[in-house]
């Protein structure tokens, strides 16, 4: 065999003498050193690593190698500053002094599904030793983040409580007044009605005016449907007038409900996330699945 100037090499040796695996996604050349006369390993970074460099390595290794070359199976040499990814595409000849050794890479679509892989694996390996290595630490952080929020929630929620609180006595002793108010109002109206029909007329007369008392109780009832759209259910009435009593006096103790609400559910939400980092099984469930489990 000749090459591209013509000039004979003395030995062709057969493919098997150098081989190309794959090994964690990089290539591994192995040939045999002819001053050594022993098998050695070389492992190439295909996407920077240049011919040139990878003769040189060769060179380095063995001392007693004085030409150092890459032929393309067309017997043209290949330059130096040809990257090992485009090499690897097809099969090449490595002359080494004055021995020609053919090479042949493994096929490209093999290849690739075994990087992609071995890769994979690589992925996964990494993740699991992140995970044991430095999970603990990463609750304890958490944990501290967390806590230091509980205690700030609680610091913003301690006099919006506290003012609620005073609020919410304040409405329900106004409704419980009104619901006192109320009795009082039906109880002085039956006795007026009793006096009336058997002190001072009969029921022939009072009877046209506990039908139209009765009527314009059934108009009041309706007209509480339309305007709230609910019946008059008593508790029902009793937790509205609660609410409005309760809505005026915040508007005039300058109590912000949104915002309560909102520290309210920050703090609630907090919590929840500080249960589940202390549950190691729960860390990687759904809250919705928690819950159902709950």
């Amino acid at each position: 065999w000749r090459d591209g100037e013509g000039a004979p090499y003395s030995l062709l040796v057969p493919s098997d003498e150098v081989t190309i695996n794959y090994r964690h996604g990089l290539p591994v050349i192995t040939l045999m050193l002819p001053t050594r006369r022993e098998r050695c390993q070389f492992t190439v970074k295909p996407v920077v690593t240049t011919v040139g460099a990878f003769l040189q390595d060769v060179q380095i290794e063995d001392k007693g190698i004085e030409r150092a070359e890459v032929f393309a199976t067309d017997g043209s040499k290949v330059s130096d500053a040809t990257l090992m990814e485009v090499l690897l595409m097809n099969d090449f000849k490595l002359v080494i002094n004055n021995t020609a050794y053919n090479v042949s890479p493994p096929v490209k679509d093999k290849l690739s599904s075994e990087h992609a892989t071995e890769m994979e694996d690589i992925k996964s390996l990494v993740h699991r030793l992140f995970v044991a290595l430095h999970l603990e630490d990463h609750q304890i952080r958490k944990e501290r983040e967390l806590l230091q929020k509980l205690d700030h929630l609680k610091g913003e929620l301690l006099p919006l409580e506290q003012m609620k609180a005073r609020i919410m006595d304040s409405a329900d002793a106004k409704t419980s007044r009104l619901l006192w108010v109320g009795l009082a109002l039906m109880s002085t109206q039956g006795g007026a009605l009793a006096w009336l029909t058997w002190w001072v007329y009969s029921w022939d007369i009072m009877e046209p005016v506990t039908y139209f008392i009765t009527y314009g109780s059934a108009m009041a009832f309706y007209a509480y449907f339309v305007l709230t759209k609910q019946d008059y259910i008593y508790p029902h009435a009793k937790d509205r007038q609660f609410l409005h009593y309760f809505y005026r006096k915040s508007k005039k103790q300058h109590f912000n409900v949104e915002r309560y609400n909102k520290l309210k559910d920050d703090l609630a939400e907090a919590e929840e996330s500080l249960r589940r980092l202390r549950q190691p099984l729960h860390l990687r469930l759904p809250i919705q699945e928690i819950n159902d489990k709950d």
